[in-house]
């Protein structure tokens, strides 16, 4: 049984379980949600615009530690929505809308602060797979979203 105890103790600090993570909390430190956010990948937080109710979102990249916006996505040049000359690239999405691409902002000290909208506005995270309702956990609220890099 102690043999068992140890092996569990030396993995915990391995690698393996040195996983980055986009960690949601309270500035009181109350943790929300947690996802996995491994170099390389991506997650967006979407939510409905506030004046015109059509999608929005801010995609984030982990590259090699450091949160970085790598882009956007809006539903029309509604209200404070629109590209910024200099900041990434204009596309139109394949589905309507636009995604304004390559704009490669660092989030300064990983750490992005966020209050959470209502249910109707739906901050949601999602990396592909998993999908994090902030409206329904914290709405309201105010929030950092904040990567914390995998362990050396």
């Amino acid at each position: 049984m102690r043999a068992a105890l140890f092996a569990c103790l030396a993995l915990a600090g391995s690698p393996l379980w040195a996983q980055s993570k986009l960690v949601v909390e309270t500035p009181a430190g109350l943790t929300i949600g947690v996802l996995d956010f491994a170099p390389g990948q991506e997650i967006c937080l979407t939510w409905a615009h506030s004046v015109t109710g059509g999608r929005v979102a801010d995609c984030f990249e982990n590259r090699s530690g450091t949160m970085v916006l790598s882009r956007s996505y809006l539903h029309d040049f509604a209200a404070g929505l629109g590209e910024i000359a200099g900041r990434g690239t204009l596309r139109t999405a394949a589905t309507g809308g636009y995604w304004i691409d390559g704009i490669n902002e660092p989030i300064p000290d990983n750490t992005l602060r966020l209050r959470v909208g209502a249910p109707r506005v739906g901050h949601v995270l999602t990396d592909g797979t998993r999908r994090l309702n902030l409206s329904a956990r914290a709405a309201g609220a105010s929030v950092r979203l904040r990567l914390r890099p995998e362990s050396p």
